[in-house]
């Protein structure tokens, strides 16, 4: 057989090998419908290397290895690595491919990682050696920082997950390679070390430069400034290297060669000069959140590093200059702040000054990151996972159905049926939590008690009357998670404290004026004037409602000895207001969040103050007509100078804002308008505008729609009379049930 061939391609989704042979013997081949399994292409592979097949790639340049990581084909790589030991370097460089699906070089990568914890060790090396090499490269001016950032914190993510899942894998707690363990498994993180400590290296310089010129900003600049030679342009600039020990006249490479100053006092800064802190921030940034991975990976869930934290507490500073100076790191790299509230606490008064819309998009980025696909027109339902709720009890069903539904499948989407109706959908969808939304406040559950002005309700502290009513504030509670996780709003609208309790927030002597204007008053007068020689005798107890009896209640231990007086009065204020708006609900307040954070995370609503949580969970309270009609779209042969369609948005004028409202409920599912207006209205698969299409008129037809896609199917009335009184038998009579069209 010493002349003799072998060719062998592997199929992505299976594996087809052939064997040929010059003597002309006929080809042999294994169909890749055949061979579907994992454990069929690697016997496959083998037996072919085992007859000596050749590693070849196709005309194309795609290798048998290319294809089977492309598949996360993991087994048949293992195979392919024993016969050509060379490809394992060959895998880990492709974590560099950004063409290369990251979720499959994972796959490959895991299972060549628990053959043995010498494979594992050898792996994870030599992921972290390239990892290191690319921070490196990132850290240098000269380099492409968009690629460079992403191929990081690709290698460094991969280098996580495999680090995880390794084989025997310790989940004790350990720190480990950071806290002085010396294990095999700690000295993987040793190439690391290298990128980390250029990393500290330049941020100690930079807070440095900035403690020196702190009298005077202008001096900054010139210090941190970088000059271009005369030949040089910008994609020439010089490596950015950290600085040595001692001073910036002698930087070094590592390897003995000398640099150029990177920073030079001596030197003018001149037009073409750029600021350092402005061109290295974001690349300092993205290597702080490959270290944050690295340090998180070696923590059990929930616990942030004390290593880290140790360094953000170290860099505090320079960090708030980088955020400060571009506020966009936060959202790019500074994840590790929604996942530890002692540093979060160091940077929310920067966060919360960002756009409203920049912290929408990073609250739901981060509420949906490791989720599957969400939408629900494009995955198929299981009977099982549909919430079958009757309309004549709907809140009882609700409350029964979500309370048994699996919380983690909910997060992904949800499913409605009425029970003896057809339609399913996210107009449905959006009508139950309509619906719900208005029952949640039912005088009849006694769960919420209006508001002194009527339009907006407070935890009742009496709710005890009914004795589900914990149960029922749980379930309250998820519903309003479960809106804002999918962007669903709500037709109700709370007091300005209970949006506080939501986001824990501490309420105020102000807040009291949304149940007892009067009383308000008087805790503003006690504010406002001396009362040391008015004779009030008042005391650190209060007389309140206890289970229906009225009962002195201490504002704190020993209260009723404790006189109020001019030097503690603002503490009995804070106290009385806690009393009123939260000691006297907390069972109440307890039982909503438990419901509220199975679907949003306490660190995430914390981006957001008390008006906006009410503009994300209810929307605008009003209807702007003129934005509705700028955001309507026509068709099926309808146009905006149409005479029916002038009609109808002059009826739309005409009738009263609640009318409007069932309108847009008629249409959307949903009686409220999103923050941002009608542009930002949600159909079943993502933003879609109100739209109007034509039908053909025939006498008594009433309009109809299709809630999904937000289409008000309007018949070709011949006059205005006609089409409003046709419009509102349809909103009066038609706005809730559903059927298939």
């Amino acid at each position: 057989m010493g002349g003799q061939s072998y060719s062998m391609t592997l199929c992505s989704m299976s594996v087809m090998l052939t064997l040929r042979m010059p003597w002309g013997r006929r080809r042999c081949m294994w169909p890749a419908r055949t061979v579907t399994r994992r454990h069929g292409q690697r016997d496959t592979a083998q037996i072919l290397l085992l007859r000596g097949a050749k590693y070849l790639p196709d005309k194309n340049g795609v290798t048998p290895l290319d294809l089977c990581v492309q598949g996360g084909y993991g087994e048949t790589c293992e195979v392919l690595i024993q016969y050509h030991p060379r490809l394992f370097q060959t895998i880990i460089q492709m974590t560099q491919n950004e063409d290369l699906r990251e979720n499959m070089l994972r796959q490959v990568l895991e299972h060549l990682s628990q053959q043995s914890e010498s494979q594992y060790l050898k792996i994870l090396t030599s992921l972290a050696e390239v990892a290191t090499t690319n921070g490196h490269k990132l850290l240098s001016l000269s380099s492409n920082y968009d690629a460079q950032m992403k191929s990081l914190l690709r290698i460094v993510r991969i280098f996580c997950h495999v680090f995880r899942i390794g084989p025997s894998s310790p989940s004790n707690g350990i720190d480990m390679g950071y806290n002085g363990n010396k294990t095999p498994r700690s000295q993987v993180f040793k190439p690391l070390e290298l990128l980390w400590h250029s990393l500290d290296e330049w941020l100690v310089l930079i807070a440095t430069e900035l403690m020196k010129n702190k009298k005077d900003s202008t001096d900054i600049t010139s210090i941190l400034l970088k000059q271009k030679g005369p030949n040089q342009d910008a994609t020439s600039i010089r490596p950015f290297e950290p600085p040595g020990p001692g001073s910036y006249e002698n930087l070094s490479t590592g390897t003995g060669e000398s640099k150029p100053d990177a920073f030079s006092g001596k030197q003018e800064a001149n037009a073409d000069c750029q600021d350092v802190i402005s061109m290295t921030a974001n690349r300092l940034s993205a290597v702080i959140q490959a270290f944050y991975m690295c340090c998180s990976c070696q923590m059990p869930p929930g616990m942030t590093s004390p290593r880290f934290i140790e360094f953000v507490c170290k860099h505090d500073e320079v960090l708030k200059c980088f955020v400060n100076r571009n506020p966009k790191i936060i959202f790019d790299h500074f994840h590790f702040l929604l996942e530890c509230p002692e540093l979060m606490s160091r940077f929310m008064h920067i966060i919360k000054a960002q756009p409203f819309k920049d912290r929408c998009e990073w609250f739901y980025e981060h509420l949906h990151s490791g989720q599957p696909d969400t939408d629900m027109v494009h995955r198929p339902v299981n009977e099982s996972d549909i919430l079958l709720v009757h309309r004549d009890s709907i809140f009882r069903s609700s409350c029964e159905v979500v309370s048994k539904a699996n919380c983690a499948k909910l997060k992904q989407g949800i499913a409605v049926r009425f029970h003896g109706e057809e339609g399913m959908g996210q107009g449905v969808v959006r009508e139950w939590f309509d619906i719900l939304s208005n029952e949640i406040v039912n005088p009849d559950y006694a769960l919420f008690t209006q508001s002194a002005d009527g339009t907006t309700f407070q935890p009742n502290s009496n709710s005890y009357v009914n004795p589900d009513h914990l149960n029922y504030f749980r379930f309250a509670g998820q519903i309003l998670g479960l809106a804002l996780n999918h962007r669903q709003l709500v037709n109700i609208y709370f007091t300005r404290s209970f949006y506080k309790h939501i986001l824990g927030i501490p309420v105020n002597y102000q807040d009291v004026a949304s149940i007892d204007p009067e009383y308000a008053k008087n805790l503003q007068w006690i504010l406002d004037n001396d009362i040391s020689d008015l004779g009030l005798e008042l005391t650190f107890s209060v007389e309140t409602d206890v289970f229906g009896a009225m009962e002195e209640v201490p504002l704190k231990p020993g209260g009723g000895s404790i006189l109020v007086t001019q030097n503690n009065k603002a503490e009995y204020v804070q106290l009385v207001t806690e009393l009123r708006m939260t000691r006297a609900i907390q069972p109440q307040i307890n039982a909503f969040l438990q419901g509220f954070h199975m679907f949003i995370p306490p660190s995430l609503i914390q981006l957001f103050d008390e008006y906006e949580l009410e503009l994300l969970l209810s929307g605008m309270p009003e209807i702007d007509v003129s934005d509705w009609i700028k955001n309507t779209e026509y068709t099926s042969g309808y146009e905006r100078e149409d005479p029916v369609i002038q009609w109808f948005w002059e009826v739309v004028e005409d009738i009263t804002q609640e009318e409007r409202v069932l309108l847009l409920q008629f249409v959307t599912g949903s009686s409220r308008v999103p923050h941002g207006g009608f542009a930002n209205i949600m159909g079943g698969s993502g933003l879609q505008n109100f739209t109007i299409a034509a039908v053909p008129y025939t006498p008594n037809l009433l309009p109809t729609s299709s809630t999904c896609i937000n289409m008000l199917k309007l018949p070709e009335y011949p006059s205005k009379e006609i089409l409003k009184d046709r419009l509102l038998v349809a909103l009066h009579c038609g706005s809730y049930g559903y059927t298939m069209a």
